[in-house]
């Protein structure tokens, strides 16, 4: 089965006094303050989270040393040209922590190392024709011991955790797939969380695979811009979410932007959910149906060869249908935005914002505001990044509602 792999970037010296202890223990509340609010706005000086934050000058003063000391913080370029000494602003060092993340699909699996600032560092990558518990927990496992293996002594001890972003209840839609019920029943009872933590050496966090794209959008991506928007990831099923004023909104009880039952018209105007036309399996089986092997979709999301018509269908359906997605969203909430992304080349995801935005055009959309119809910015590797981030920010950083879960 085949996998890939992305080098490593050279680490920073970074100081440790600790000997890496302190890498990884949670971090006190306004520790965690400040470098949330470094990582929001990139870089900022001592007087600028003073201010942010509430805190005293002082206070801050003392923080910033010892996170700078910790090797958390590294200091940029002075700020010059201002009345008084230079202005020298921090911002995160991406050297002084790592994660593991793990998306688990229903045609693929992914495992990464990701750098305190979101960025991939290793990878490496599976497909399957469909998943089984013993070959995913296999796959995280070995996947765990070949990165750790390719990272320094000093890069291992820097690692906060592990974050799975998998989708719930994995044995429904089996049919759609094209897989045996009784081979997905396996997964019903697998506590995921716990299996992964039963290997391995790191503390395991578990969130919804469409959820973490979500957070990693909000985090990483337009959510720096855009406070309030509707989010939809287009994998083998999409999925969503939600987030209003700057946090994920999960709900009464976390199903919140689980968009895939929405009932939206088709082609023929029969009434489906929007997973059955704006979801990767449907562009599946009609290149089957078109003679076409479907299989170079789960190679890898980012190399998709140009199907032709049958491609061309697929984006046209799925615009249609988005765009009743979004105008039932918009009817309900004001979203600034509504942003698009999935498991596919950026080349795709394009046409398919430029066709949802020309469908949109098609409707009556009287008393309705309707939100920016925007590319996501995480990009197919969002669910991935999402999950890496989960130990990041139970850690280190706070960010309203990104956090689920607490370690096994």
């Amino acid at each position: 089965m085949p996998e890939e792999s992305v080098p490593a970037a050279s680490p920073a010296t970074i100081l440790d006094p600790s000997g890496g202890s302190n890498q990884v223990r949670v971090r006190a509340y306004n520790e965690r303050l400040v470098m949330s609010l470094v990582r929001r706005h990139g870089e900022l000086s001592k007087a600028e989270i003073a201010r942010r934050s509430g805190l005293s000058a002082q206070t801050v003063t003392v923080i910033m040393r010892a996170l700078e000391a910790d090797g958390l913080l590294i200091r940029g370029e002075p700020t010059r040209g201002r009345v008084g000494q230079p202005s020298t602003p921090m911002r995160l060092n991406p050297d002084a922590v790592y994660s593991f993340g793990v998306k688990i699909g229903r045609r693929s699996a992914e495992l990464a190392v990701m750098d305190f600032v979101g960025r991939v560092r290793l990878q490496v990558r599976r497909i399957y024709a469909y998943p089984m518990p013993d070959e995913v927990l296999a796959f995280i496992t070995d996947g765990i011991a070949e990165l750790e293996a390719r990272l320094e002594p000093e890069q291992r001890a820097r690692i906060a955790g592990i974050g799975i972003a998998a989708p719930f209840e994995l044995w429904n839609w089996a049919a759609e797939v094209g897989a045996p019920q009784r081979d997905m029943d396996a997964w019903r009872g697998i506590d995921l969380q716990r299996e992964v933590a039963a290997r391995a050496s790191h503390p395991v966090f578990l969130q919804n695979d469409a959820t973490s794209a979500c957070a990693a959008e909000l985090v990483f991506g337009l959510g720096q811009r855009y406070p309030d928007f509707i989010y939809f990831f287009i994998g083998s099923f999409i999925g969503g979410g939600v987030v209003l004023n700057a946090a994920l909104f999960s709900g009464r009880t976390g199903t919140a932007g689980a968009i895939g039952p929405l009932p939206v018209q088709g082609r023929d105007g029969r009434t489906v959910p929007l997973l059955k036309i704006a979801s990767v399996f449907v562009l599946e089986n009609q290149l089957r149906a078109s003679g076409i092997d479907p299989k170079p979709l789960w190679y890898s999301p980012d190399d998709w060869i140009d199907f032709g018509a049958p491609l061309e269908t697929w984006i046209q359906d799925t615009a249609a249908a988005l765009a009743q997605a979004v105008i039932a969203a918009a009817a309900v909430i004001d979203f600034s935005a509504a942003v698009v992304d999935g498991g596919f080349p950026d080349w795709v995801r394009e046409r398919i914002v430029t066709a949802t935005r020309a469908a949109l055009g098609q409707h009556d959309l009287q008393g309705v505001i309707m939100p920016e119809i925007l590319e996501g910015e995480a990009g197919s590797q969002a669910r991935t990044i999402g999950a890496a981030s989960l130990p990041l920010f139970a850690r280190y950083l706070l960010d309203q509602n990104v956090l689920f879960k607490a370690p096994a």
